[in-house]
């Protein structure tokens, strides 16, 4: 058995890091929240504020208007057409299509108005004439521009 009066052994003095670890740890933290506080690297308000929303994509394509035609159709009865087109342009051409827009509604014009009054009546009469404003379209502006074309208004009265 052990006596009582026997003394205890006393562990060796923890070092004084050891000792002042659990003071310095929170210190250390505060300052390094502070310092990068402080150099704007991060602002605690900028986590409680909503995100800010994503920048827009570039428009995939750009649709302009041609001006509308009317045109009287010659034959044994006066007819009318009416055709309103929109052309599908690249983005990075658009400015260059609006200055050549008069351009693009002559050669519309001219032919529409060369078209047989006969061919109006016909079956796929109105593939042939997007094909056909489609290519003039690419003539005048580019191959690379122009994607699409489309009849919106369509009308013979």
């Amino acid at each position: 058995m052990t006596d009582i009066s026997e003394p205890i052994e006393d562990s060796p003095p923890r070092p004084l890091g050891r000792r002042l670890l659990p003071i310095l740890l929170p210190v250390l933290a505060l300052a390094a929240g502070f310092g990068v506080t402080y150099t704007g690297l991060l602002s605690p308000l900028s986590l409680l504020a909503p995100a800010a929303p994503a920048p827009q994509a570039a428009p995939v394509a750009v649709f302009l208007d041609v001006p509308r035609i009317i045109l009287t159709i010659p034959g044994e009865r006066t007819q009318t057409l009416a055709l309103a087109v929109v052309v599908e342009i690249d983005p990075a051409a658009a400015d260059t299509a609006r200055l050549l827009m008069p351009r693009i509604a002559d050669s519309f014009n001219g032919f529409l108005s060369q078209v047989d009054p006969v061919a109006f009546s016909r079956r796929g009469i109105l593939e042939i004439i997007r094909e056909e404003l489609a290519t003039r379209t690419r003539f005048i502006l580019g191959e690379a521009a122009v994607r699409d074309l489309l009849i919106t208004e369509f009308r013979i009265q």
